[in-house]
This record gives C-alpha cells, sequence and structure tokens, in this order.
C-alpha cells in the first residue's frame, strides 16, 4: 500500500527528536507552491539542488588538488557528497532529520569559485569595495537567484529552513527578512551538524590525500597528539604498506571524530536542557554551544587543523598551483571588464540592476577550473600552460 504525504509525515515524526526540525515545519518559500503529493519538502530541496547546474559543477573544481593533479583525489562534488554522508550518520543516530541535513550539505559549497580557496581569495580581493565576495553568501546567491530552471521563479525556492541552514553565523548578508529570522532563530541543530562535519570531512580527507600525494611525511603525522588514538585504533598489519597506512588513517580519524561529536552533543544536550527546537535557538542566543568536540579533542583537533594548515595548505606544490589558479581569474577579471561581450547574456542582462563587476563575479565564480582554464585559452589571454 502506497504511502501519501500525511503517513510519511507521520512515519518520520516517529524518529524525530523533539528538537528536530519536522517537515510539517519547514519554513515558508519565497514564492508559494502546492505540496508535492510524494515528497517531502526537504526531500523536494535536496532533488531541486542535485538537479541545479552549480551542483553539476562541483565535479571540476579544487578542493585541495586541481583536477589535472590526479582521478584520485578528493573535488569539490566528492568532499560534499563526504559532508552530506556524514551529516546523516550523525544526524540519524541523534534523531535529527536526516533529509534535511543531507540537503544543507549538498548546498553548502554551491558557490565555492574555481581554485578552491585561493580562487575565493582572488574574487575577495577583486570585489573588495564593490559587495565582496565570499562563497558561503555565494552559495544563498545560487539558490536564491542565479539558479534558472524554473519559469515561476529565480533560483530554487527552497524552505526556509534549508536556507536558513546555508547561511553562515556572522557573515555579511544583506537586510532581509531571512536574515532576520536568522539573527533570532538561529540555526538547527541539523545546520550546526552540518558545519561540523565539513571541518570533520576535509580536515581527515585533506589529511589523507596529503600523505597519498606525497607532500605530507607520516612521520610528521606521528608528532600529532591526535595520532596516538589513531594508532589504538589502526590494525598493526597495515603498518609495512605505506599505501594502507594513509588510505587507514583518513578513516579511523574520520570515525574518530565522529564518535566524539555524536557522544559530545548527546551531553550537551541534556547539560543544556534542549528539548525542542526553541531552547536550540535559546541556547543560539545564548552563545550555548551544543554542537562541538569534547574538550579534550577539542584542542587535537585544533592541532590537526593547525597543521595541514601549515604543511599542506602551504606547501609550496599547493601554493604554486594557488598561484595560477589566482593569476587565471584575475586575467579573466580584467578580461571581462575590458570585453562584456564575451560574457554570455544570460549574465549581460542583469548588469544594469547589479552593475558589471557583480555580473562578472558570478561568471567566474560559477566556472569549474577546467572551464576557467579553457576560457583563458579560448579569449587568447596569454598565460602559462596548465
Amino acid at each position: 500500500m502506497k504511502k501519501g504525504r500525511n503517513e510519511l509525515l507521520a512515519s518520520e515524526e516517529k524518529n524525530l527528536a523533539p528538537y528536530a526540525v519536522s517537515s510539517r515545519n519547514p519554513g515558508e518559500r519565497e514564492y508559494e507552491e502546492p505540496e508535492h503529493p510524494y515528497r517531502l519538502p526537504f526531500q523536494r530541496d535536496r532533488d531541486r539542488i542535485i538537479h541545479s547546474h552549480a551542483f553539476k559543477r562541483l565535479d571540476y573544481k579544487t578542493q585541495v588538488f586541481v583536477y589535472s593533479e590526479g582521478d584520485h583525489f578528493r573535488n569539490r562534488l566528492t568532499h560534499t557528497l563526504e559532508v552530506a554522508g556524514i551529516s546523516k550518520t550523525i544526524s540519524k543516530v541523534l534523531g535529527l532529520n536526516e533529509d534535511l541535513s543531507e540537503t544543507i550539505a549538498l548546498a553548502h559549497d554551491l558557490g565555492h569559485s574555481p581554485f578552491g580557496h585561493a580562487g575565493q581569495e582572488a574574487l575577495s580581493e577583486l570585489m573588495r569595495g564593490k559587495g565582496g565576495f565570499e562563497h558561503n553568501k555565494q552559495s544563498l546567491r545560487v539558490v536564491q537567484k542565479l539558479e534558472r530552471r524554473y519559469p515561476e521563479f529565480p533560483g530554487l525556492n527552497l524552505c526556509g529552513e534549508t536556507l536558513l541552514g546555508i547561511m553562515k553565523h556572522g557573515g555579511d548578508y544583506e537586510k532581509s527578512d531571512l536574515l532576520d529570522i536568522r539573527r533570532g532563530l538561529g540555526p538547527s541543530l541539523e545546520a550546526m551538524v552540518v558545519d561540523s562535519s565539513d571541518e570533520i570531512t576535509y580536515s581527515a580527507h585533506d589529511l589523507e590525500d596529503g600523505l597519498e600525494s606525497g607532500l605530507l611525511e607520516l612521520s610528521d603525522v606521528k608528532q600529532l597528539k591526535v595520532w596516538k588514538r589513531m594508532e589504538e585504533a589502526l590494525p598493526k598489519s597495515i603498518f609495512s604498506d605505506k599505501d594502507s597506512i594513509s588510505r587507514s588513517l583518513g578513516r579511523v580519524i574520520l570515525n574518530l571524530m565522529v564518535s566524539d561529536l555524536i557522544d559530545s552533543i548527546d551531553t550537551n544536550l541534556k547539560k543544556f536542557l534542549i528539548h525542542t527546537r526553541e531552547d536550540v535557538a535559546l541556547a543560539f542566543q545564548n552563545q550555548k554551544k551544543i554542537v562541538q568536540f569534547s574538550e579534550g579533542f577539542q584542542e587535537e583537533f585544533r592541532e590537526l587543523k593547525s597543521f595541514l594548515f601549515g604543511n599542506l595548505y602551504r606547501h609550496p606544490e599547493v601554493s604554486r598551483m594557488s598561484e595560477r589558479g589566482k593569476e587565471t581569474i584575475f586575467l579573466l577579471f580584467k578580461h571581462f571588464e575590458s570585453h562584456p561581450e564575451s560574457i554570455p547574456e544570460s549574465y549581460r542582462k542583469r548588469e544594469e540592476e547589479e552593475g558589471r563587476m557583480r555580473v562578472i563575479c558570478d561568471y567566474i565564480a560559477g566556472m569549474t577550473d577546467r572551464y576557467a582554464i579553457e576560457k583563458l585559452k579560448r579569449e587568447g589571454i596569454l598565460w602559462f600552460p596548465y
């Protein structure tokens, strides 16, 4: 017997904790739409994100290594899928709304520029004093305005709770009703879980990719405080094979971080007397952090992030790739300023409303690494080969 909307809602609520976000209260869509007969609101949001152009382009956007460096390193799409998987796991254990967590995770990097954080730095510099650029704000801009899949409205017309989850606390967002709600209500626990899952994912997997690439040395990793935990969790048989060690380390530290976070959240829910979505909002307003590692693990995690920053993200080889990416964006931006006819008409028609600089920024931010390099060549801009 098939389940209708009411049966699906009832089935969902059997598994939801009282502090989770129910699909009965997903937050309003900006443009009114009839409910779907057999997909709940966050499932519809998830599907809209997966079918978007911005999501497809994540496949050729840099995580740490540009696509030309190898086929087995993470890119922005594989990272996003890993964040979604971890977010769903944590949400399931804690009785949160898995559909909402997965949806926020799938959307969280839609606004990321090509060439990873180097690309963001370049666009941020180019847009200084002109509205700025920050990838979280751009992700919100993508789903609210830039995607054009529906003739009835701009963007994807996502639920309010999905949009609130995409927004980052403290971001310089434009004044709006959504911003007022975000400041008052704060993020859901599902959104907080996604934020932490993002950090967990890139820390574990950047460590793994760094070791596999040879840019990180196992001897240096062994100096980290978290190494003892990892060593105890690793089977002794793998220590004779370098490749097995690097691949196992990512898996083991991922499990350690997720397990610690789940236990810590469970403790904090009891400690802060969290029973409803309103309790979550009150804790947020009073700066009580529910979603965080245990006190001891926080120090080890900070050390790991610092290690990756100093030894991988600032490695000369990564810096070389980053500088190439930044220079590519600088050259493209300057070219489009003086040759606006090279910008697609779908972007150009917004110039009168938003200005040429914002239009150029949107166009470049949406590019993949591969397309940006190809555009550079196609426009005849002299630059070094990749």
